[in-house]
């Protein structure tokens, strides 16, 4: 027996979810044998573009709060991917770079990302991706 959703189809919010809901199993599915999530590839990615990123400037980047940071990157140094040291350019911070490790899973993402990028934009015009974008800026004011 299938049911319908009713009125709940309606609910802007929850077909947002459920979108959300598919695209994110598309992602797990390509990272799996990666064993990273979202978080961790975007850490991963953002250390990697800029090398001696400091802790507050991540979790800034990553609209995240700093015990949540620390958590992902605790994670990612106890996996040998992160290493943590003063920064070079204000000693008073510490800083974060990829090891080499780091470095060859990073490129693994990237080349999963691109993948799980053409499926997700297969399914759009350019026009609407555009519009859907313009109109995700908007939400993520």
């Amino acid at each position: 027996m299938t049911i319908g959703r009713g009125d709940l189809e309606g609910i802007l919010g929850l077909r947002l979810r459920r979108a959300h809901g598919a695209v994110q199993r598309h992602f797990v599915e390509h990272f799996a044998d990666l064993g990273l999530t979202q978080k961790q590839v975007s850490v991963l990615w953002l250390t990697g573009d800029h090398p001696d990123l400091a802790q507050t400037d991540l979790a800034q980047a990553l609209d995240m709060d700093r015990a949540t940071t620390m958590a992902l990157v605790h994670g990612l140094e106890k996996r040998g991917l992160v290493s943590r040291s003063p920064s070079r350019t204000d000693g008073r911070r510490i800083a974060f770079r990829l090891t080499d490790a780091g470095e060859t899973l990073l490129a693994q993402a990237k080349a999963a990302i691109l993948e799980h990028e053409a499926w997700l934009k297969a399914r759009f015009s350019a026009a609407e991706l555009a519009t859907l974008e313009e109109m995700l800026a908007r939400i993520y004011r």
